[in-house]
């Protein structure tokens, strides 16, 4: 097995590897987006049965309480069985047509299977990289309280001895005031984070660890364009829908056909000894007697010609219907092409511009670091105000912030840019799903030739895992520590 491009996991930690894993087998949406389209492959089968033969067999038996006749041959009892057999020969072109169209349908449903499986991903992803930014967020946020309370601390003392004034006490009072309140608010996030994570992964996050590079990431937009245009699951799912569309249109044109079919027909009637025996000799009853009851065998067969005359308008009708349809579905593969364009193009820029911030962000992070030190050593000996130290930190957390976000940013639009380009699944990021991918395409030749109507799966039960036994992330109190007045 070739390395993961998606990484190898850790022990005690989770990694994007382990989420997306766990997403390809446990997701909810992903498995019902797959036994939809184990449904859409039973329409082959469906189709095809309209032009196989069909037998029927009526049985029934019957007592004859009270006769409206009076002859003496009645009977009081028989049992009636007929067998009936029909064979299309020919309707039009309407079951090869069907066939044609659910085939279409069955390659747009695992196209649209693809779609979901990448969207899924791409999810997870966000969700994965939400956790990681929201946990280094409040962690500078946590960090940026114990600055504050520090800096507090140290302006009170010092306005003790007269070194500093009121105003500067409370503009560090403020601060710390508002380092507090964004301190909740990003442990709230978090925890809307991590619930997000839970609801797509099916568990709770744990040291999730710092995601692998992407792999198969374009060199230009132009590029990553024509391999979209070439991969992209919902544009193949358009193009597949408006070839079945197309066959649709000749399915409903077949009414308008005639219809051609063999057929037979067994019929056997036995009255079950309810008929009294005929006297040979009603004058002598010792002549005997001849049995009355008797058993009807009947056989035919014949070929039917159904030639429509006249229907009202309605086969062209649902022509006309089907070719609208048609008409919409040609228009939504363009759509569908203009869509994956726009998607492709704006996840490249977004790619290329988070890129960009990181690198501006880092000399940001490094220009801020420098000018924090130079503005506390200044202010020591009297040349900075305690306000110029506390914008220099403000300062230096949101340059901190502003990388994590940009690594965040550039990530995600990377994913989205190989989800764009069809390149964003299970087969393409080499997971380890614990046995084989699932593949679409083993259902349907499974059932694609079954023809015998008591063939049938098992009951169907639930696959994926659920979250309420998940403990839900304690609300933060927060400090306790009460930023005390100015004297």
């Amino acid at each position: 097995m070739g390395a993961s491009p998606m990484g190898a996991s850790r022990a005690h930690a989770e990694t994007l590897r382990d989420a997306l894993v766990a997403v390809y087998n446990t997701n909810p949406t992903l498995e019902a987006a797959r036994a939809n389209q184990r449904a859409t492959d039973e329409g082959v089968p469906i189709s095809r049965a309209d032009g196989l033969p069909s037998i029927t067999n009526n049985t029934a038996f019957t007592e004859l309480i009270r006769q409206n006749s009076a002859n003496f041959f009645n009977p009081n009892r028989l049992i009636n069985s007929n067998t009936d057999i029909s064979v299309p020969i020919y309707n039009g072109g309407a079951v090869r047509n069907r066939i044609r169209r659910d085939k279409e349908l069955v390659q747009a449903g695992q196209a649209e299977l693809r779609g979901t499986e990448s969207s899924i991903f791409s999810q997870t992803v966000a969700a994965y990289m939400d956790v990681l930014r929201t946990e280094a967020l409040a962690a500078l946020a946590a960090n940026q309280v114990e600055v504050l309370e520090v800096t507090f601390q140290s302006t009170s003392d010092r306005f003790e001895i007269g070194d500093l004034t009121r105003t500067d006490v409370a503009q560090a009072q403020s601060r710390l005031s508002v380092a507090q309140g964004d301190l909740q608010s990003a442990l709230s996030n978090l925890i809307g984070a991590r619930e997000i994570y839970i609801q797509l992964v099916g568990r709770a996050p744990t040291d999730l660890q710092s995601p692998p590079p992407l792999p198969g990431l374009p060199e230009t937009v132009g590029e990553a364009v024509v391999k979209a245009l070439e991969n992209n699951p919902d544009l193949i799912a358009a193009q597949e829908n408006a070839e079945a569309a197309g066959y649709a249109s000749e399915v409903a044109g077949s009414s308008r056909l005639p219809t051609l079919s063999l057929f037979g027909r067994h019929e056997y009637t036995n009255t079950l000894g309810s008929i009294a025996d005929i006297p040979i000799d009603t004058t002598n009853p010792g002549a005997g007697s001849i049995p009355s009851d008797q058993t009807f065998v009947g056989i035919n067969a014949g070929v039917s010609l159904r030639i429509p005359l006249f229907q009202g308008g309605r086969p062209a009708a649902l022509q006309r219907q089907a070719f609208a349809r048609e008409n919409a579905a040609l228009e939504q593969v363009i759509a569908a092409e203009r869509s994956v364009i726009q998607q492709t193009r704006a996840a490249y820029a977004s790619w290329q511009a988070s890129n960009a911030v990181i690198e501006s962000s880092k000399a940001a992070v490094e220009a801020a670091e420098v000018s924090l030190e130079g503005v506390r050593a200044e202010n020591s000996i009297g040349n900075r105000t305690i306000i110029d130290v506390l914008n220099a930190e403000q300062e230096l957390l949101l340059a901190r912030a502003n990388l994590v976000t940009a690594r965040r940013n550039a990530y995600v639009a990377g994913f989205s840019l190989l989800a764009a380009m069809g390149q964003a699944e299970a087969r393409d990021l080499n997971l380890d799903t614990g046995g084989p991918l699932y593949d679409p395409q083993v259902n349907y030749e499974r059932v694609r030739g079954k023809i015998f109507d008591w063939q049938r799966d098992p009951e169907p039960e639930p696959k994926s895992t659920r979250t309420v036994d998940i403990e839900a992330a304690e609300p933060f109190i927060g400090p306790t520590l009460e930023p005390r007045e100015a004297p």
